[in-house]
């Protein structure tokens, strides 16, 4: 029953010491059946995180922590149900929820169940095993601030090519002049 998928709106609203506005986000389809762990995995692609190796943690609306316990090695908050087990079932339509990702950059996240439910074959067309992306907006901010590669966070900014693209091959109109 395709029709039952959930319609997740997600919000970046602050991450690495900075809030957005207007908050970027995502709309993602996912079956009742998907795990939150497979949620977190979603959200944390299509915001352009590449570094995953950090914890993560939903809170729901009636306090219950959702959260890999493995990695807590044992000292999770009292209460935290496991994100592999747990599935998206949980969720009631129009409920919101938080989503933090990296407690040291503390990049977090509103999320909220759609009243209205998606058909993934109308939208995706197909049916994916893990929730995915189907809308999105916004700017998406470097997981740690990184502005060009090889920013340090004290170098100045490399100059750009005079004229512009210049430095590109010449592949497409407008692009390089012959640099190989």
């Amino acid at each position: 029953m395709a029709r039952t998928w959930l319609s997740i709106r997600v919000e970046l609203v602050s991450g690495h010491g900075a809030d957005f506005w207007p908050r970027p986000g995502r709309v993602f389809a996912a079956a009742r059946t998907h795990s939150f762990a497979q949620l977190a995995e979603a959200i944390d692609m299509s915001f352009a995180r590449w570094d995953l190796a950090h914890l993560h943690m939903f809170t729901l609306s009636g306090g219950t922590h959702v959260s890999f316990l493995e990695w807590w090695d044992g000292d999770a908050p009292e209460g935290t149900v496991d994100s592999d087990t747990t599935k998206l079932s949980r969720l009631k339509t129009g409920e919101r929820f938080a989503y933090v990702f990296d407690f040291g950059d503390d990049w977090t996240h509103l999320c909220t169940v759609s009243e209205q439910r998606v058909d993934p074959l109308d939208e995706l067309g197909g049916m994916p095993s893990r929730p995915v992306p189907y809308e999105g907006w916004g700017v998406l901010p470097d997981q740690y601030g990184r502005n060009w590669d090889g920013d340090d966070g004290e170098s100045s900014a490399p100059e750009r090519p005079r004229p512009p693209f210049a430095d590109l091959p010449s592949l497409l109109p407008g692009w390089g002049t012959g640099a190989r």
